[in-house]
C-alpha cells in the first residue's frame, strides 16, 4: 500500500481542515476557544488518524483509525450545521465543506471494506 500521502482520503481531509481554518476565523471571538476550536481539532483528527493508522502497517490497526477519522468526519459535518443554525455561517459558505464532507467519508467507509476484506 502507498504511503498516506499518496491516499486520496488523506489529501481531502488535509483539504477540508483547511477549509475548515479558512471557515472558523469567521466565528465570533467568543467561539475561538469554543467551537472553532472543537472545529479545527475535528478537522486535524481526520488526516492524522489516517497518516497515523497507514503507518503502523497492521490492516486492523488501520481500520481502527480509519474508525476514529470517520466519528470525526462526523463530528465536524456537525459543527458546520451547528454553525448554520445559530447563525454564524450560510449554508452557502459551508457548501463546499459538506461536499468534502460527504466525499471523505464514502471513501472512509470504502477503504475500510477493502481493508476488512483482505484479511
Amino acid at each position: 500500500m502507498a504511503g498516506y500521502q499518496e491516499l486520496m482520503v488523506w489529501r481531502k481531509s488535509m483539504d477540508l481542515t483547511v477549509e475548515t481554518y479558512r471557515l472558523s476565523k469567521k466565528l465570533p471571538k467568543e467561539e475561538k476557544y469554543g467551537l472553532a476550536d472543537q472545529m479545527r481539532r475535528a478537522s486535524v483528527s481526520m488526516p492524522s488518524n489516517i497518516a497515523e493508522g497507514q503507518d503502523r502497517n497492521s490492516k486492523k490497526e488501520f481500520c481502527n483509525f480509519l474508525y476514529i477519522a470517520r466519528g470525526s468526519r462526523a463530528e465536524l459535518e456537525t459543527q458546520f450545521l451547528i454553525c448554520v443554525r445559530v447563525g454564524y455561517l450560510a449554508e452557502t459558505e459551508i457548501s463546499y465543506a459538506l461536499e468534502l464532507l460527504k466525499e471523505i467519508g464514502k471513501m472512509l467507509t470504502a477503504l475500510i471494506s477493502r481493508l476488512k476484506s483482505e484479511n
